[in-house]
């Protein structure tokens, strides 16, 4: 491929040129190599000579000798390599153009053929060329590659045929000692199998014994017993000494209470004896009035005796007709309250009655109501069994749902429980409903953040204090080991036996809160007593259910209130028409009721009108009597005044004044008591009180200290029992150690029976890289071939010869279709990059070219164009000279010869510019031309030749010569003139 890149040529002056006219044309160019690929440097020195000749037989040879002149080679193919080296194109145009050419060039070649002279003149047509031949010697190698391919599958047929032919002629003797190192191996692979088993055992008994877990679990869990068995140990002696605090206050109390009751007594007597007393000095003061105005009635009616002793007669007989109405009355009055006795105890008896008719009215109202909701429950369970564990649990799901999506749950929490449990036995799902109660709607989280987030979906469904349990406890992917706490009986299974979970976390959730795996069912009651309270109960149980719900401890028993299962029944219809069945029993029940309380009702509001009419009654026959005894006294009164007499009545007057002055002392001294007794009082309530005070607040301290103590009892519950399960735990894993050590041994016994029998097959041990799966196979196939050797066996030799031919030959064309595929793929992707930067490289070319033209048409003062068409493969030149720029023409068979001449200088100097040569020739360039196009060609030409001094410039031409300057750079040889009149012979100069 010929190489495009700037390359500095090697330093060619002008005077290494020589032209003569002999019989033979002489070029010699002597060429002084300057870089690393000078042609035979080592051996032919630093300097050759190319000696080209015709001879006027036209016949051309070379010759290439050395600086000496010592004759190196005389081949063309050499010549071309050195021409090719340097870049050297003698049938070029830019190296070497005639006037005929250029004459020809600029008149009457198209605009292709002007296309193509670009292309050859800047090696992009030699470019095209390769790559075409390229292309073409790709397509042929890839067709050849594709032959290739299918003849190497039929290669590699015939090859796998004599590779299995020579695979089956092995030896029978090296095959008898294959198989023997192939039990051998076997035997020790199978020692280093049970060693790596023994080893994997150790490693894990090792790991299982640094495991310190569930050590570091059961001393976290008994620190927290520890710590919460010191708060509960901290709170009770608080509580205990607030209670000492608060009994000795509570028997302060009752001496206190007994003594303000004694001194309130005393109290209350002493005030009974004051008020007597001035009661008692009241009425002998009112006695000795009432004897005062006798004595001064006495005096003045002594006039009046005669009326006496009628009116006394008149009046004893109204007295006694007044006592004979008094008794009437009285009877009267006794009749009536023992009427209004019996009245109030009938209406007492009629309320109490309509209570009890009221009370088990709502009864059977909230009944009737918590049915009804279950029926709806029902019917709605019937599109979404959900419902039976609540309207809103549907709704709630879809926010746990939706929240566990947005993340705002570390662990989705599970629940319902009834929902994630099914029976293995449907016949005991009352019992099972009996055992979890509550349990079946609770809900699982695996940690207190969970909780909270649920606590708060729960509370757009449900009010406050109605929600579903929620339990935590962290989830785990497996079952408890309950092995050694599940109660074993052979007939009767236990809840954990007949219940089945979605999850494991369900199972272990029920374990920690129910104790499921300790809880038997047992069908029939009479058995479930003499299993639990005849004899001792089965090991681990602590409880029983029945069928029927009951439920049966060792020293107690408790009938169900379950008839049917709430959540885990299968028949809904049957459920749904016993609700119905029930619902309209109920009804009928509170419509019988509320007549008998109406009927009540109306009863006890007669009963009261009556007992009020009696009451009335009573009051005015009370009336009657006293008014009767006023009368009665009066009239004894009057009677009493007439017999007294005056003397009589002074002299009581006097021993009754007497009588007042001694009460009145009594009085005084009354009031001083009570005053005395009064101030005890006070002293002993305001005592009394404080104590009652200090009691309330030890009661208003002690409240939440026992919360605090009620919830520690529990934590330390719920600690004891993790605890217990940590220790049931950690049993376990000392167990599963102990169980693996034994393992262990029993292995290692193993191990050494193997060793012994691996080294009676062999007595050294061997390496073994396989398996024993492997090695078995071997030993299988192997043995089947030593079979098929014994019966036939062909010609050693020439299969093992044929094998390796086809190998070698196998190997061979694969190799070769390999490298030549990478080399075809390789070829594209250099290709694909050359055909770029060829298109670059010629877009770069064309526009310098351009550019150079019209600059040196500038010169001139002319204008012109160039256009390439690369798609088309055309260049279109014009060329407008000075004055004719406005003009339309602008064909070069216009121009005079000076402007084509300069045209086609100008041309020229652009290729010039933007290809590579070591020397440019131009024949006869200013023959047209005049003397100032002549001196800006000439001026063009000079100037060029400055700036590319390391290259050789030719300038043939018929004019003189004289106008050049003289410098060291140019050098002229001027031919002389030809003898026209000699005869010219064959061997004339050329």
């Amino acid at each position: 491929m010929p190489r495009l890149e700037g390359h500095c040529p090697p330093e060619v002056s002008h005077r290494d040129f020589v032209k003569t006219g002999e019989n033979t044309a002489d070029i010699t160019v002597k060429l002084r190599n300057r870089g690393p690929d000078a042609y035979k440097r080592d051996v032919y020195g630093d300097s050759i000579s190319i000696e080209h000749r015709i001879s006027s037989d036209g016949c051309r040879t070379c010759r290439l000798k050395s600086k000496s002149g010592q004759l190196i080679s005389n081949k063309k193919e050499e010549l071309n390599a050195i021409l090719d080296h340097f870049n050297i194109q003698l049938d070029n145009p830019v190296s070497i153009l005639s006037q005929e050419m250029s004459k020809q060039f600029l008149h009457s070649k198209s605009e292709s053929d002007k296309y193509k002279f670009f292309m050859k003149a800047t090696l992009l047509e030699q470019m095209k060329r390769d790559y075409i031949h390229i292309k073409h010697t790709k397509t042929v190698t890839r067709q050849q590659v594709e032959r290739q391919e299918e003849c190497l599958k039929d290669l590699k047929q015939e090859f796998l045929q004599r590779k299995e032919r020579y695979e089956n002629l092995s030896s029978f003797s090296e095959m008898k000692v294959v198989l023997e190192n192939l039990k051998k191996a076997m035997a020790w692979c199978l020692v280093r199998d049970k060693e790596q088993l023994v080893q994997q055992l150790k490693e894990d008994i090792e790991k299982e014994e640094n495991n310190c877990k569930h050590q570091d679990n059961l001393q976290l869990w008994q620190t927290k017993v520890i710590q919460v068995e010191k708060k509960l140990q901290c709170i009770k002696s608080r509580t205990d000494s607030l209670r000492e605090e608060q009994d000795s206050l509570s028997e302060e109390n009752l001496k206190l209470k007994e003594q303000v009751k004694v001194i309130s007594r005393a109290h209350k007597e002493q005030e009974l004896v004051y008020f007597r007393a001035l009661n008692k000095l009241k009425q002998s003061e009112q006695e000795q009035n009432l004897l005062q105005e006798k004595i001064n009635k006495a005096k003045t009616s002594v006039s009046l005796n005669c009326d006496v002793e009628t009116e006394y007669t008149k009046r004893q007989g109204t007295l006694s007709s007044m006592k004979q109405q008094l008794a009437e009355l009285e009877n009267k009055c006794s009749q009536l309250n023992q009427e209004i006795k019996n009245k109030h105890q009938a209406l007492f008896k009629g309320k109490e009655e309509r209570d009890k008719l009221r009370l088990e009215e709502r009864n059977i109202q909230a009944s009737y109501e918590s049915k009804l909701k279950r029926k709806n429950q029902l019917l709605a369970s019937r599109s979404n069994k959900l419902k039976r564990f609540g309207d809103h649990v549907p709704d709630l799901l879809c926010s746990i749902a939706e929240a566990y999506a947005t993340g705002r749950f570390l662990k989705k929490p599970v629940g319902p429980i009834g929902v994630c449990i099914s029976l293995k036995d449907p016949t005991l799902a009352v019992a099972v409903e009996c055992c979890l109660r509550s349990f079946m709607k609770a809900f699982c989280c695996d940690n207190y953040k969970d909780e909270a987030v649920l606590q708060e979906l729960m509370s757009r469904y449900y009010p406050k204090g109605n929600r579903p349990q929620i339990i935590v406890s962290p989830f785990s992917e497996k079952v408890y080991n309950i092995h050694g706490r599940k109660a074993c009986h052979p007939e009767y299974p236990s809840v954990l036996d007949i219940i089945t979970a979605t999850s494991p976390v369900i199972i272990n959730c029920l374990i920690d809160m129910r104790g499921i795996e300790s809880v038997l069912i047992i069908n029939e009651k009479d058995k479930a007593r003499r299993v639990m309270q005849q004899g001792r109960p089965p090991k681990n149980c602590r409880e029983a259910f029945t069928v029927e719900g009951d439920q049966v401890y060792p020293n107690r028993y408790y009938t169900s209130d379950f008839s049917m299962a709430k959540y885990l029944g299968g028949d809904l219809e049957t459920e749904i028409s016993m609700l119905e069945s029930d619902l309209e029993n109920h009804q009928a029940q509170l419509s019988r009721f509320q007549l008998h309380v109406t009927s009540v009702t109306e009863d006890i509001v007669t009963m009261e009108s009556k007992l009020n009419s009696t009451i009335m009654t009573l009051k005015k026959t009370l009336a009657s009597v006293n008014q009767v005894k006023a009368t009665i006294t009066e009239l004894e009164t009057a009677a009493e005044e007439q017999s007294d007499d005056i003397s009589s009545l002074e002299e009581v007057a006097q021993e009754n004044q007497q009588k007042i002055e001694a009460e009145k002392q009594t009085v005084l001294e009354a009031k001083e008591e009570l005053d005395k007794h009064q101030k005890m009082a006070e002293d002993v309530d305001s005592k009394y009180a404080s104590v009652r005070e200090r009691i309330d607040q030890l009661s208003e301290e002690m409240e939440p200290l026992k919360d605090e103590q009620m919830k520690l009892e529990t934590e330390c519950a719920k600690y004891e029992r993790n605890l217990k399960i940590l220790e049931n735990k950690l049993k376990s894993h000392e167990d599963n150690i102990q169980a693996m050590k034994t393992d262990l041994a029993q292995r290692e016994e193993e191990l050494q029976e193997y060793v012994a029998k691996a080294s009676k097959i062999c007595p050294e041990r061997q390496q073994v890289t396989g398996n024993t799966k492997s090695i078995d196979t071997e030993i299988t196939r192997l043995q089947k071939k030593i079979k098929v050797y014994e019966s036939s066996h062909g010609e050693q030799d020439q299969v093992v010869r044929e094998y390796a031919e086809a190998l070698a030959l196998y190997r061979e064309k694969t190799n070769q279709v390999k490298d030549l595929r990478r080399f075809i793929d390789r070829l594209d992707n250099i290709m694909s990059d050359r055909q770029n930067r060829y298109k670059i490289m010629r877009r770069s070319l064309s526009v310098r070219c351009k550019l150079y033209f019209n600059n040196f048409l500038i010169k001139m003062n002319c204008c012109g164009s160039m256009i390439f068409d690369h798609n088309n493969e055309t260049l279109s030149i014009s060329v407008k000279p000075p004055g004719r720029e406005d003009d339309g023409v602008s064909d070069m068979r216009s121009l005079s010869g000076g402007e084509r001449s300069f045209s086609t200088v100008c041309f020229m100097l652009s290729l010039w510019e933007i290809t590579e040569s070591p020397f440019r020739c131009l024949d006869e360039f200013d023959v047209y031309m005049d003397m100032h196009n002549r001196r800006i060609s000439l001026d063009l030409l000079l100037e060029l030749s400055e700036r590319q001094h390391l290259r050789q410039f030719i300038f043939i031409t018929p004019l003189t010569t004289r106008s050049l300057p003289k410098t060291r750079l140019i050098k002229i040889h001027q031919l002389q003139d030809p003898e026209r009149n000699r005869s010219e012979t064959g061997d004339e100069d050329v």
